[in-house]
This record gives C-alpha cells, sequence and structure tokens, in this order.
C-alpha cells in the first residue's frame, strides 16, 4: 500500500509536531509513508469565504498531487472532510459551468481519503497503537470530524487504549468550540462566548491535557486556556498516539 500524508496549511506552518508524530505513529505500525512536496491547501478557506473558483485550482492540485497513492492520511478532521465533502460538489458545480476536467480525478481520489482515526481503525484494524501517556486526558470532537465525517468514536477508541491514559468525559462534549475557521473573524464576539463555555467544561474535567484531532480547534481553546492560566495543555491526537514508554523517559 502507499500511503501519502497531507499535512494540512494550519499543521504545516504551525504545527509541525503534528505531522511528524503521525508519520512516526504510521511507521512505528510498519507504513510507509510518502510525503509528496508538490501538496498545498485543500482550499476551505477559500471556499468557505465564497471563494469558489479561486478553490478550484487547489481542487485540482489535491487530485493530482495524491493521484497515484492507495490511502491519503490526514490529521485533521476539518481538512479530510473538506477533500471528501466539499470537492466533490466544486468539481460537479464546475461540471455544470463547463469545466469538466474536475469531476473524474476528484472522484478518484475521495475514497482514498482518511482522518487519522479512521485510518488506523478501518484499514489498519489497530485499536492499541502500543502508545503510552500517563496522564488524564479530555478529549473535544470537532465539528467537522464529528458531523461531517462522523468518525464517532473511533477517537476515543483508540485513547482508552493508551497505556496509563486517564480518560476524563468532558461536559457538553459535542458543543462546537466557536473557531469555525472564518466564523472566528466574522463573529468574534459569539465564537469567544462559545469558546468560554468549552473552557469552563475542560476545567470541570480535571484534566492535565485535552487532546482533539483538529489543531485548529486546539489553537482557539488553547489560546484561551493559556489567558486564563489553567495548566490545561493542549495535545493532538497523533502526539499522544506517537508516544511510547521509551520516549516518555
Amino acid at each position: 500500500m502507499r500511503v501519502a500524508l497531507f499535512v494540512t496549511c494550519v499543521n504545516d506552518t504551525l504545527y509541525p509536531s503534528t505531522g511528524q508524530a503521525t508519520v512516526a505513529l504510521l511507521e512505528r505500525l510498519g507504513v510507509d509513508v510518502d510525503f509528496p512536496a508538490g501538496q498545498t491547501c485543500c482550499g476551505q478557506m477559500h471556499y468557505n469565504t465564497g471563494y469558489r473558483h479561486q478553490a478550484e485550482p487547489l481542487v485540482r492540485r489535491f487530485a493530482e498531487t495524491f493521484r497515484s497513492y492507495d490511502a491519503v492520511v490526514v490529521p485533521s478532521g476539518s481538512c479530510a472532510a473538506m477533500v471528501r465533502d466539499v470537492h466533490p460538489r466544486i468539481a460537479e458545480r464546475a461540471a455544470s459551468e463547463g469545466r469538466t476536467d474536475l469531476a473524474g480525478p476528484v472522484a478518484e481520489i475521495v475514497p482514498r481519503v482518511y482522518e487519522l482515526s479512521e485510518f488506523l481503525l478501518d484499514v489498519l484494524e489497530a485499536e492499541d497503537v502500543g502508545a503510552y501517556f500517563p496522564h488524564t486526558v479530555t478529549y473535544h470532537p470537532a465539528c467537522h470530524s464529528l458531523r461531517l465525517l462522523k468518525v464517532g468514536d473511533r477517537p476515543l477508541r483508540l485513547l482508552r487504549a493508551v497505556r496509563g491514559l486517564r480518560l476524563a468525559e468532558l461536559p457538553g462534549a459535542e458543543e462546537c468550540c466557536g473557531f469555525g475557521g472564518t466564523f472566528a473573524v466574522k463573529n468574534p464576539a459569539v465564537s469567544a462566548a462559545m469558546c468560554d463555555d468549552k473552557v469552563r467544561h475542560v476545567a470541570e474535567t480535571g484534566a492535565e491535557v485535552l487532546c482533539a484531532a483538529d489543531n485548529s480547534c486546539l489553537m482557539h481553546i488553547g489560546g484561551a486556556l493559556s489567558r486564563r492560566h489553567s495548566g490545561v495543555r493542549v495535545m493532538h491526537l497523533a502526539e499522544i498516539l506517537a508516544n511510547t514508554e521509551e520516549s516518555s523517559r
């Protein structure tokens, strides 16, 4: 199986450790991972802001860059949902406007795109990935992974199998954190109020670490946690799963 990492813009620019952890985790499970240098953005920011035509070249680039791979692993439910749910709609709309070169490549690549927890459980069938993390953790399910990808309890199953990890249930877990990409920019007051609710719930768990599968959510919530001097760290799911007893010494 030829597997590629689509690291995403946010991770590549601000959280490179997430991409590194994803590769380390997959390689520990026996997967050879490629990183196509031609990858760019999935086009989510453009599309969500109303620039559908400007997103089309990025959709085309994604399909061309990853077309030779059997699987594309994405450590972001948000970007995986963009590719799986929105790219086909962009291609369909382009075809209705006479640009027919997009639909075929998109239809070919979309079924091979997996959010990280999906790939681990559905493809590798690895619930216990050999991780060790002796801390109390609470998990925030990001909206895109929860509602569009419907990953369900996959991340929780992976966390429950981590040795030493104590999983604390997050009250109101399925409530949005308020980030929503450009939503936080267009509606800052509402976004901040939603984040306040999420931070309050995190504090109620007594967790040392807040985990999510999207760094965009962690950036938003983590900023508020930091400003409140809460002492709660934020970590991407891949970073916890990549941790082993040997690496903790």
